[in-house]
C-alpha cells in the first residue's frame, strides 16, 4: 500500500502565498516523478507542476514565476510554494507520485486533494 497525505490548503486573499505539501509512505521502493495538479470547478484536471527525481521541473505556464515545486528524497515528500496567488488559482489540488513498490510494480498514486481558495 502506498498513502498519500497533502497539507497546506486553505484561504487565502489575492496576491497571498500558500505551502502545500504532500507525504507518500507505504511500501516504496523507488520514487520517480512527483508532481502537483489542481482541478477548479467545471474544469479539467490540470498539470501544476512537476519534479523528477534527479530534481528536474516542468511548470504550466500559468504558474511560471510565481510557484515552485521542490521534493525531499529522504522523506518522500514533496512541496509547492505558490506566491502572488491569484482568484483563477481556485481549485482543489491534487498530489500525485510514480513509484516503484517492493513488489517491483511501478503505478501513479493520486492524493485526496486539497482546496485552495484564492478570494478578498
Amino acid at each position: 500500500q502506498v498513502q498519500l497525505v497533502e497539507s497546506g490548503g486553505g484561504l487565502v486573499q489575492p496576491g497571498g502565498s500558500l505551502r502545500l505539501s504532500c507525504a507518500a509512505s507505504g511500501s516504496i521502493f523507488r520514487m520517480y516523478e512527483m508532481g502537483w495538479y489542481r482541478q477548479a470547478p467545471g474544469k479539467e484536471r490540470e498539470l501544476v507542476a512537476v519534479i523528477t527525481s534527479g530534481g528536474s521541473t516542468n511548470y504550466a505556464d500559468s504558474v511560471k514565476g510565481r510557484f515552485t515545486i521542490s521534493r525531499d528524497n529522504a522523506k518522500n515528500t514533496v512541496v509547492l510554494q505558490m506566491n502572488s496567488l491569484g482568484p483563477e488559482d481556485t481549485a482543489v489540488y491534487y498530489c500525485k507520485i510514480n513509484c516503484q513498490r517492493f513488489s517491483l510494480l511501478r503505478s501513479d498514486y493520486w492524493g485526496q486533494g486539497t482546496q485552495v481558495t484564492v478570494s478578498s
